[in-house]
């Protein structure tokens, strides 16, 4: 079988049963940037991974996929029950109860027990990232953190995490750069897939490059939010109203009637609906 058909025959074993456990198990509205959609774009850039990198392991490319399916569904299922650093560890947990309820063999899905708790090792430690599945979940994951997905995605987790507006960005940049730099590590620069996201990578290193330059003479609080600091302003007032992403994007001139802030969620829309 190649490769088109193997990833076909995960999707029909796997994929319906890991959304329903995911959805059965994750509070989209408490984190909605890591819920079920983040997770089915994560898939998504794992299959193009698939077919075009090398891969070091001795085990079976139908093995591989099927641990890899997995892994891309379950890897921030821990999130649920932590949202900082051991979220991985949570998510192996939640993992190996998704196997038992499916009669799965948890020792057939060790690579994917693997991945799901050290994914989100930024420092891609080269003993770690010698594995091919955890290579290949890494840099998936890595990719829904950049452009206008990216943005919002990383201002909810650090906001949630209690990092301060006046932090964001620095953090943000330092984090996000260790991704790219991964991820052409592991494609090289020629690929077209590389090109795509060396403009998405852009998008998200150029806002928060601007946030930083505006972030001295911002004062957050204010009744009319403005520019660069006013998207990350209005992404917080999302969070604490509990605002349906989706629903928020449907009428965010109602919330602001900034150019660059109407730019930055019509953006994000568009980029969602194209992911």
């Amino acid at each position: 079988m190649d490769i088109t058909g193997t990833i076909e025959s995960a999707e029909i074993q796997y994929k319906q049963i890991l959304e329903d456990f995911f959805i059965s198990r994750y509070n989209e509205k408490s984190l909605p940037s890591h819920g079920i959609k983040h997770h089915r774009r994560v898939w998504n850039y794992s299959k193009e991974l698939l077919k075009l990198l090398p891969l070091n392991d001795s085990f079976q490319i139908s093995e591989l996929t099927s641990n890899l399916i997995i892994a891309s569904y379950l890897h921030d299922i821990g999130m649920s029950v932590d949202s900082g650093t051991k979220h991985g560890i949570y998510g192996r947990k939640l993992c190996i109860e998704f196997l038992s309820k499916n009669n799965l063999p948890e020792n057939n899905f060790r690579n994917a027990l693997y991945a799901i708790e050290y994914h989100d090792d930024k420092n891609y430690n080269n003993d770690i990232f010698r594995n091919d599945l955890l290579r290949i979940l890494s840099v998936s994951d890595d990719l829904d953190a950049f452009g206008y997905i990216g943005i919002f995605r990383y201002s909810e987790i650090y906001l949630t995490r209690s990092v301060s507006p006046e932090k964001l960005g620095s953090l943000i940049l330092d984090n996000v750069e260790k991704r790219f730099v991964n991820f052409e590590k592991t494609l090289g620069s020629e690929t077209s897939m590389v090109q795509k996201h060396i403009k998405r990578y852009k998008i998200i290193h150029n806002f928060f490059k601007k946030y930083d330059e505006q972030l001295p003479s911002y004062h957050f609080g204010t009744l009319n939010p403005y520019s660069y600091c006013g998207v990350i302003e209005i992404i917080q007032l999302i969070m604490i109203n509990g605002l349906q992403l989706e629903n928020f994007l449907t009428e965010s001139d109602k919330y602001s009637d900034d150019p660059m802030i109407l730019s930055y969620f019509a953006e994000l829309k568009k980029e969602l609906s194209d992911y």
